[in-house]
């Protein structure tokens, strides 16, 4: 808008003349304007003394300062309702941020920069990382094959092909790409300090036992009898059926045992298989030392117990099995990968079959037997 070349208390004082007495034509022929401009002058400023115009003026330019900051505020919530869902900690997504609101909003840097909190120096960086294109890709393709494996059993994968990033590095890469395993459910765990269990010092000493039970497509129930090697982690055996009884369980550990050996000691829970007379025959047969957990103390076996939580994370829970033949198959395949594929996070990330074979290779330096609340002899049982 043109800029009128009259002040508003000339104006007046040319409405005031008109005012006095003189006519109009005469006061806009002095004055060199229009009869149009006259009576628009005269319906803004009409009965208004100078004062009056100077305050009038004044408000008129702090409505506009008021109108300004409002639309500037409103810009600025705008801007910062479009990051709402966005998580800005990293100086990385605050970059993304400021560059968002520069080209959707029209913001300077400098005023970007301060509605988001970032420097501009920081907001001017220019990463200089290599993307690591193909350890991404294979870490992709690691974790969609171990779909229930974190980034330490991946980095030991990844090392076995050459490719050993830092550790840092490696769970920036496995946050990024995303592929955190989400924890299924949660479990009441026991307060208080226990006393920890000491392994034994080599392999065939102590041998663990438990029982895992899942179901078939059709909704049939099945067990499995899960049997770990305290020392090497090994997984003995995995036996699957709809029925296991303690003569079955006897069976199996004496196919086991033409295979391996006989153990020193075996450690089970208070199971009526474990307990039957089929298998205190088989101990004392044996002559194998059979320790039982106290009742509802399941953390006395945890080698088992950590092996069956594996077991059902990594194969129960990500498998459908249609009929035993096929859980069985399933399950073999799984405890051979497991012993000679699969990275234990306690054995350094090497598989339990590597540990088989080296003696000498041990966690502690005495055995310790687990202390039994159920002895042979007090079940009065003799063969």
């Amino acid at each position: 808008m043109k800029r009128s070349r009259f002040s508003d208390e000339q104006i007046i004082g040319i409405l005031k003349e008109q005012e006095a007495g003189a006519a109009t034509a005469d006061v806009c022929r002095r004055h060199g304007i229009s009869g149009a401009t006259f009576y628009k002058w005269k319906a803004k400023f009409g009965g208004l003394e100078v004062t009056e115009a100077k305050r009038l003026r004044t408000l008129e330019e702090e409505n506009a300062k008021l109108k300004k900051l409002l639309a500037e505020a409103m810009l600025d919530i705008a801007v910062l309702k479009d990051n709402l869902d966005k998580k800005m900690v990293t100086p990385g997504a605050k970059r993304n941020a400021v560059a968002h609101a520069r080209e959707c909003h029209g913001l300077s840097e400098r005023r970007a920069c301060d509605l988001i909190g970032i420097a501009r120096r920081v907001a001017r960086y220019q990463p200089s990382r290599a993307d690591d294109a193909g350890l991404r890709q294979r870490l992709r393709e690691l974790a969609a094959e171990r779909r229930r494996f974190g980034y330490r059993r991946l980095g030991y994968l990844l090392a076995r092909e050459g490719l050993a990033p830092n550790h840092k590095k490696l769970l920036r890469l496995y946050r990024e790409e995303g592929l955190k395993v989400r924890r299924r459910g949660g479990r009441k765990r026991a307060l208080g300090t226990r006393a920890p269990m000491v392994l034994p010092q080599g392999p065939n000493q102590r041998w663990s036992l438990d029982f895992v039970s899942d179901a078939l497509g059709c909704g049939r129930r099945f067990r499995i009898l899960c049997v770990v090697d305290d020392f090497t982690r090994e997984c003995l055996a995995l036996v699957a059926d709809t029925s296991l009884s303690g003569a079955r369980v006897a069976r199996e550990l004496d196919a086991i045992v033409a295979l391996r050996g006989k153990p020193l000691a075996v450690v089970s829970d208070n199971g009526t298989e474990l307990t039957s007379t089929s298998i205190l025959r088989w101990s004392q047969e044996r002559q194998v030392e059979w320790h039982y957990i106290a009742p509802g103390k399941p953390t006395q076996n945890a080698f088992v117990e950590s092996f069956n939580g594996r077991l059902r994370d990594e194969c129960l829970n990500e498998t459908l099995f249609t009929s035993m033949p096929q859980a069985r198959a399933v399950l073999a395949t799984w405890r051979q990968d497991y012993n000679t594929i699969r990275p234990h996070s306690k054995l350094g990330g090497r598989p339990p079959a590597e540990i088989a074979g080296q003696p000498g290779w041990g966690h502690a330096p005495n055995p310790v037997a687990i202390p039994s609340t159920i002895r042979h002899q007090r079940r009065g049982l003799s063969v």
